[in-house]
């Protein structure tokens, strides 16, 4: 090969590539590319960012000509980084993951009068999570926090990524070994039907009495879903499925309009309980217990907000608990009028 085809390696200039590079790249588009190759989708990462996707593929466009090759590449309805792409999307988690240190230790040094808490909820979370985010920010005014309320799979990729200090979730399964795990919060499961179904006036169901019922299940993937079809496989009941849908506000306007019965979350009933249109059926071995959690990864300390947040959730419990006790209380009054 002629010397002027070379390459020039030379530390003179790598030292100049890398000056060229860092004047000519954003925080901005580092953000963009390590969501791109996280999401594998330049849609799905304007999306998250709050972008448009035109602006997305301008800005990655820039990234490129500034390293001077391809980034990604399509392969079938994703796209992949390139080679060039995996070498910045490392040193794109190294800068981002040392910023978010940064902004940590900064916060400790500033108290608890500033800083800021980013907490990503699964979706079903959304009836508890708010709530104590709430009263977290009444005490500490100066804290920015923000909330990220997500499916389960996506909460997973934003864990995996370092992207917010605290996740909130109601099954840690195969997590346990990458996390630190902190139970704050009861979780019931409980049967919901139409407040003018049969078995709303009966006591002490039999859980095999529902297997004749239309059922109305979370979409897969959803904790809920998976907790409700172990406990009937386990009492040896096959559901009757009639459909799917993807929350639970959808799930109680279809108990509403007749079209079946299903299991929620008493958390997703105690603002409005359906307003009186809809009624909590006492089967046998219901509810099912389980717990609202809150993780963080193992590799990443937490700021001083975060910590200070997570004993705060902790310290939330009894009050929770009497919430979801008061709205028990008002369904079996319903039974009794």
């Amino acid at each position: 090969m002629s010397p002027e085809k070379t390459r020039d390696r030379s530390p003179a200039s790598a030292s100049a590539g890398a000056e060229y590079l860092i004047r000519h790249t954003t925080l901005r588009q580092l953000q963009l590319l390590e969501a791109i190759v996280r999401l594998g989708s330049f849609t799905r990462a304007a999306e998250e960012l709050f972008l448009t996707q035109p602006t997305v593929s301008m800005q990655i466009k820039k990234l490129s000509d500034a390293v001077g090759a391809p980034l990604f590449q399509q392969i079938g309805r994703r796209v992949e980084p390139t080679e060039a792409g995996q070498e910045v999307y490392a040193a794109c988690r190294e800068i981002l993951g040392a910023l978010s240190s940064l902004d940590a230790a900064l916060a400790d040094l500033k108290g608890l009068r500033r800083g800021r808490l980013r907490l990503g909820v699964v979706t079903t979370a959304k009836y508890v999570a708010p709530e104590i985010l709430g009263a977290f920010s009444e005490l500490y005014p100066g804290i920015d926090v923000s909330l990220r309320v997500t499916n389960r799979d996506r909460i997973i990729e934003r864990l995996s990524a370092n992207e917010d200090d605290l996740y909130v979730v109601g099954n840690v399964g195969e997590l346990e070994d990458e996390v630190a795990i902190t139970p704050f919060a009861p979780n019931p499961l409980v049967v919901v039907a139409r407040a003018d179904h049969p078995l709303a006036a009966e006591r002490n169901i039999a859980v095999e009495r529902l297997a004749d019922e239309p059922f109305i299940l979370r979409e897969p993937g959803s904790g809920i879903r998976d907790a409700t079809l172990k406990h009937f496989t386990d009492q040896g009941v096959k559901l009757r499925v009639r459909m799917h849908l993807g929350s639970s506000e959808a799930i109680k306007h279809a108990i509403i309009g007749g079209l079946g019965i299903s299991v929620l979350s008493l958390h997703s009933l105690v603002l409005d309980g359906g307003g009186g249109k809809l009624a909590l059926l006492d089967v046998q071995g219901f509810p099912i217990e389980r717990r609202w959690y809150l993780v963080n990864t193992r590799n990443r300390e937490m700021s001083l907000v975060a910590r200070t947040f997570l004993q705060f959730a902790v310290d939330s419990e009894p009050r929770i608990r009497a919430q979801l006790d008061a709205a028990r209380l008002s369904f079996e009054r319903q039974w009794q009028s």
